[in-house]
């Protein structure tokens, strides 16, 4: 595999941070910012500890993990830190391979050019990205499986793609988000048409075979993570259905928290299916809109989960954020670049800020840091549109 030098480096100085006890790291493990009740690494551990004393992680409320990751962690390897530092280095090998893809190189031989080292330092060097998997956050997980998706798809391995897509979908159900513009970039091209929009050329009635195949893929997962839970059906509830009914209005720098805590209960149902809704909608338009690219499309679809998710961390927007590297060609027709990089700055200082205000002083209350969340949106939005 030929690399560019600054990725050996980066993947050194994150495998160094892995192994070295870093002062403060319990703290990154209780930052509401950095990871979610479904991504959080105590949580985790609290369902390994059920599950080995024979107690079903998922009879109370607080564990919301997949059986796939509590198997894994129970019986092949423990969650030290090293694994998450490993994730982080195949996600940051798999942006540069869509990237060249997209620019038409070889995958095992790249260009030597700066773009290359500048793509895997947005990576593995975006605070948004480090911090939750120094925290330990499965996000981190959810992130490399779906540049792993997108790197498949550009590279025309479908049944990687699929089998990668549906592991993302499993983990995080709102990533079903991103199968179309995947299936479209499979059957067409990577390749950016964005300064010369055409009609789609895609081969489309391979598109409801690929869908079948990924439905095949996703109904096995569903069927070993009901064996790993032995038999028992309480982790599609506990898991999956926490995205949609928000059981846990545990603070975090997403829209949904403090909206919900200040709903009256016989409304909420109603606009739990707003919420959820709204993030849908988005697909269809995206897609025909840029149907000549639908990489690009995928890329703003994570941008709209970035900023609309239920549980939102700033894994969430890094990954954005650090994909934005992939298409220099909008750079120039960016609307607002200095708006949006302030906001994010904002975002960055207000929302620690409020957080050890709030939370650990207790001298604020919940509106500062919603306050702060709404500018971390704000930045989200500015950056879609």
């Amino acid at each position: 595999m030929d690399t560019q030098p600054a990725f050996p480096v980066l993947v050194c100085l994150r495998l160094l941070l892995a192994v070295l006890p870093l002062p403060g790291q319990d703290l990154l493990k209780h930052d509401h910012q950095l990871s979610s009740p479904l991504t959080s690494y105590l949580r985790l551990n609290e369902g390994l500890w059920l599950l080995e004393n024979n107690i079903n992680p998922y009879m109370g409320g607080a564990f919301h993990h997949s059986p796939l990751l509590l198997s894994l962690f129970s019986t092949i390897v423990p969650p030290l830190p090293i694994i998450w530092a490993v994730s982080d280095a195949i996600g940051a090998w798999a942006l540069l391979r869509i990237w060249r893809a997209r620019q038409g190189l070889s995958p095992q031989k790249g260009s030597r050019s700066n773009a290359e080292n500048l793509i895997v330092s947005v990576y593995l060097l975006n605070p948004y990205l480090l911090l939750p998997s120094l925290a330990l956050s499965t996000s981190t997980f959810e992130n490399t499986l779906t540049l792993l998706a997108l790197m498949f798809a550009s590279e025309g391995k479908v049944s990687s793609a699929l089998l990668a897509i549906a592991f993302t979908v499993h983990l995080a159900p709102s990533s079903i988000l991103l199968l179309l513009p995947i299936l479209m970039v499979l059957v067409s091209s990577p390749v950016s048409y964005l300064a010369s929009p055409r009609p789609f050329h895609g081969n489309l009635k391979r598109i409801p075979i690929l869908f079948g195949e990924f439905t095949l893929y996703w109904l096995v997962l569903v069927g070993a993570a009901c064996i790993m839970a032995g038999g028992s059906w309480d982790w599609v509830r506990a898991s999956w259905g926490a995205s949609l009914t928000l059981p846990d209005l545990t603070p975090n720098p997403g829209l949904w928290w403090y909206f919900f805590t200040e709903m009256f209960d016989h409304f909420r149902p109603f606009f739990l299916m707003v919420f959820s809704v709204h993030l849908v909608i988005y697909i269809l338009p995206i897609c025909i809109k840029f149907q000549h690219d639908p990489l690009y499309a995928a890329f703003l679809l994570v941008g709209v989960l970035g900023t609309f998710k239920a549980y939102l961390t700033l894994a969430d927007p890094g990954l954005f954020l650090s994909m934005m590297s992939l298409f220099p060609e909008v750079y120039g027709y960016l609307r607002h670049p200095i708006v949006t990089t302030l906001l994010h700055l904002h975002a960055a200082l207000l929302l620690p800020l409020q957080h050890v205000l709030w939370v650990s002083e207790g001298r604020g209350n919940a509106n500062f840091y919603y306050a702060a969340s709404l500018v971390m949106g704000m930045a989200g939005g500015a950056g879609l549109v």
